[in-house]
């Protein structure tokens, strides 16, 4: 049977809820919509979903709030959609820091959450075809990690696991298939969430930073992704296949 994919939508408007969910429907999405932190707990207790649209202005426990907690939670690995008002710019910003895959600025089009839906879902899924330079269930070498591409996620010398988002595994692994290569923000941009960058975007800078802190990287003189002044970022570090996991 042909897997349709699940939305969750977490939002306390029930106009934007029923609006949302009847153009998802309407689009071959299965869509199940709830009005807040609680009901989203109890629901993915019960269920699975492939995707949460989860609203940053709620009373009680806000979106952030609720991020931070999927991430850390056993849901980690669940694609995340922010939405926020295109006031909310430092929100954006640490709704980006907490793990969101990507954001939709308050008022927008049905037809636009929807493009952004399928965008992060098959993001999360495989990487771009010209990424895909290297074989699956590989192990990566650089420096003093390694990572898998099966679990994906990193693994230091003394073998502890380091857990990874989706975003920050698909912009570690963009580095690793280009070592040694500047990378400019639009590219970055571009490959890791097919989209261009818009005046002011932040994002790469804060996933970057991100992933810096996985490597345990000293952000102010980084050993593995350095900054190119005008440019962009490098993988300073050669990368070599060492294995594939057991």
């Amino acid at each position: 049977m042909e897997h349709i994919d699940h939305i969750l939508i977490v939002d306390d408007d029930r106009e934007i809820r029923e609006l949302v969910a009847g153009y998802l429907k309407k689009n071959g999405l299965r869509v199940t919509v709830v009005a807040g932190g609680r009901q989203m707990r109890s629901f993915l207790e019960a269920d699975r979903v492939d995707l949460v649209v989860l609203d940053i202005m709620m009373p009680g426990d806000d979106g952030l709030v609720l991020c931070r907690e999927l991430r850390a939670g056993k849901h980690k690995a669940v694609p995340i959609l922010m939405l926020t008002s295109r006031s909310d710019e430092t929100d954006r910003i640490v709704g980006l820091e907490m793990g969101a895959d990507d954001y939709l600025v308050k008022p927008f089009a049905a037809r636009e959450l929807l493009a952004r839906i399928k965008a992060v879902l098959r993001r999360t899924r495989m990487l771009p075809p010209n990424l895909q330079v290297t074989e699956a269930g590989q192990l990566l070498a650089f420096g003093a990690w390694r990572l898998d591409t099966t679990a994906r996620h990193l693994l230091d010398k003394a073998g502890t696991v380091v857990a990874l988002s989706g975003a920050e595994y698909r912009l570690l692994r963009i580095f690793l298939d280009h070592p040694q290569r500047v990378l400019s923000r639009d590219q970055l941009l571009n490959l890791t969430q097919g989209r261009d960058a818009e005046l002011f975007d932040r994002s790469i800078d804060l996933l970057v930073s991100r992933v810096r802190q996985r490597l345990r990287d000293d952000a102010r003189e980084p050993a593995y992704i350095k900054t190119v002044r005008n440019e962009g970022y490098v993988l300073a570090m050669p990368v070599e296949i060492v294995a594939a996991p057991p």
